[in-house]
């Protein structure tokens, strides 16, 4: 009996040991310790005076309750979301609740971009950003441009880094600048639809969440990416003479607690490191495009040529049938 009540204390002490370090176990692995509210957008998005907290909106953006709409289902609109404080973290993760949607059944464009680059709060024709940007790039492009081959379908998901001397070609879809990319059908999903963007010791990955199975599945996922910190995230999109409604429902960031030192392996401060990446896709044949738009619409030219030809010669043939009556009649005067 006397051993029974031994064991039974022994067990007893045990036990209240582990509950009382439970709490700093369960601290050490859980994400939200390493939630960085600052680089994060949550409901409700606004404070008392009408702005987001740590970011500014620019362009056509509209803040609602429910979502953050940087494009309307409108023509010609651009707009943004730009974090205003400089990130210092090396390895870090973005999860993005979005929704891409509109009316268009076959047609629809252009698309959104997430972005951890140098410079922000710049209009312009990459999804609503500048061109010859320095950092990251991450485009979901719904529209397929056509101009030259694909070996993939749209809407499609592609990264590229750049140090200010790439430019994004649209008429190749930036298919000769990307890292890589993966076939995503994001556009006019019921369900929810996610991403999640991890750099972490010179490697990008990316996952979507799109088919309301709580499963993440791989699109992308590249070593030898190298990023300075100091940038800033930002998340622009734009329309063209297609539209769509490109929604932000709430981003979280997360700052990922892993060993690499202040230095990377070549001795560089990681703010002075230039953003480069050691793989590109191979490049396809470029064709020049007369239309500056955004969306080369190549189709409906098609279309529209083939409509323009059909109306001509239908003009052409009543044209010519009411002048050969006229020489009819004419010719039959002349015997009178």
């Amino acid at each position: 009996m006397a051993a029974h009540a031994k064991l039974k204390l022994i067990l007893g002490m045990l036990i209240i040991i582990f509950i009382s370090l439970l709490p700093a176990a369960v601290a050490e692995i859980t994400l939200d310790d390493f939630l960085r509210k600052e680089f994060s957008l949550t409901k409700p998005y606004q404070d008392a005076h009408l702005n987001i907290p740590f970011w500014d909106y620019v362009g056509s953006t509209m803040v609602t309750n429910s979502y953050i709409r940087l494009t309307p289902d409108v023509q010609s609109k651009q707009g943004g979301v730009w974090n205003k404080v400089a990130c210092h973290i090396k390895d870090w993760e973005v999860q993005i609740h979005f929704k891409v949607h509109g009316r268009g059944k076959s047609l629809y464009g252009d698309g959104f971009a997430f972005w951890y680059t140098k410079e922000r709060n710049h209009l312009g024709p990459v999804f609503g950003s500048k061109d010859n940007f320095r950092g990251l790039g991450i485009f979901f492009d719904t529209y397929s441009n056509h101009n030259g081959p694909h070996n993939h379908g749209h809407p499609y998901i592609s990264a590229m880094v750049s140090n200010g001397s790439l430019s994004y070609d649209h008429d190749r879809d930036g298919t000769h600048t990307q890292i890589s990319g993966c076939q995503s059908l994001f556009r006019n999903r019921k369900q929810e639809t996610w991403v999640s963007i991890r750099y972490s010791g010179d490697r990008l990955t990316l996952k979507v969440n799109i088919d309301d199975k709580n499963q993440w599945r791989d699109c992308l996922d590249v070593e030898g990416i190298r990023l300075p910190t100091g940038f800033y995230f930002g998340l622009t999109a734009a329309t063209g003479d297609l539209a769509d409604n490109h929604d932000i429902i709430t981003t979280t960031f997360y700052e990922l607690d892993t060993p690499r030192s202040k230095k990377n392996t070549r001795g560089e401060e990681y703010r002075n490191i230039e953003p480069s990446a050691d793989f590109f896709s191979p490049p396809r044949d470029h064709v020049d495009d007369s239309n500056v738009s955004q969306s080369t619409f190549t189709g409906f030219k098609l279309f529209m040529l083939v409509v323009c030809a059909i109306l001509g010669a239908i003009v052409c043939l009543i044209v010519g049938a009411v002048i050969y009556k006229k020489r009819l009649e004419h010719n039959s005067k002349r015997f009178y």
